[in-house]
């Protein structure tokens, strides 16, 4: 079993895979500013650190805790803010990481497994579902900045010897996903359908996404660990879903129809977004196995009951 260090550990995906880190028998250490991540995600049994991964105190962490691995989802995660604010962006996704990296490179990190993003690296494309080899085309700083950084874990690998993975994750959903972020339309409406609000709809409702349920991503990350791969690997259903299905399989999960107002389109936000999976079919055996009708299913009935 290994050590293993979590950024963004108290957050939607990354607690989720902490829990399942932990269930596999690996010593966790989580890195968590909780500016997103909740303090009630954490799982008890890991060792927790509450640090702003831009801070020198990542450089401490990493000094007293000597992590065997590192999974790297700490992030500002909002492509909408990312064009608002693309400095701050840049200070989380790039500067960050950066600390991160350089933490690993001092500490004697064997692997760093990086989540970065499908839609908002590939920009729009006729290619669907997009394969990893299509050539980049951000729309947004977010979308540059998670490109720079897999850039620079290049970098890392070639001068410094650092295994690197990353997944590009499609729109991933589910139980703990924080509210408000840009990936989190299923969460938004679920929740405010649930509690009875009108939900905010950007557009005329027929933009496409490629949807992942949270248990499946997290099931891909843990394959990542084993494999020597450095590069990028896409992890999504290979399915386009519009707006407009969407709310349809969510009012038909609660048995109701909710409100929504529809709003004029973002600036910087792609029209169509579909993962190819073939390759992570081919590297890490991996395949989505819940469907989007299961996963709402299991989004609503987690809403219902949380706290």
């Amino acid at each position: 079993m290994s050590k293993i260090l979590v950024t963004g550990g108290a957050g939607f995906i990354g607690s989720t895979l902490v829990d399942q880190l932990i269930i596999q028998g690996h010593q966790v250490v989580v890195v968590d500013d909780l500016s997103t991540g909740k303090k009630e995600y954490l799982n008890p049994v890991a060792k927790f650190y509450q640090a702003d991964i831009r801070t020198p105190e990542i450089a401490r962490i990493f000094s007293v805790e000597k992590p065997e691995i590192v999974y790297h989802l700490a992030a500002q995660i909002a492509v909408r803010v990312s064009i608002t604010d693309p400095v701050h962006d840049s200070q989380i996704n790039i500067i960050g990481g950066l600390q991160v990296l350089e933490a690993c490179r001092f500490n004697q990190v064997k692997k760093i497994i990086f989540s970065s993003t499908g839609g908002a690296i590939y920009g729009e494309t006729a290619v669907l579902p997009t394969p990893e080899t299509f050539l980049p085309q951000p729309l947004s700083p977010y979308g540059l900045n998670k490109l720079a950084f897999e850039k620079y874990l290049h970098f890392y690998q070639q001068t410094y010897g650092l295994d690197y993975t990353i997944l590009r994750f499609a729109n991933v959903y589910g139980p703990r996903q924080f509210k408000g972020g840009e990936a989190g339309v299923i969460a938004l409406f679920i929740e405010q359908a649930v509690t009875g609000q009108v939900s905010r709809q950007f557009g005329d409702g027929k933009q496409t996404r490629d949807y992942v349920y949270v248990a499946d991503v997290v099931a891909a990350l843990l394959k990542a660990k084993e494999i020597t791969y450095a590069g990028a690997i896409n992890i999504g259903s290979a399915e386009e879903t519009n707006l407009l299905t969407l709310r349809q399989e969510i009012a038909a999960s609660l048995g109701q129809d909710f409100s929504v107002r529809e709003e004029a389109a973002i600036v910087g936000e792609i029209r169509r977004s579909c993962l190819s999976r073939a390759k992570a079919k081919e590297i890490l055996n991996w395949e989505p196995r819940i469907s989007l009708a299961e996963g709402i299913k299991k989004t609503i009935d987690w809403t219902k009951t949380k706290k």
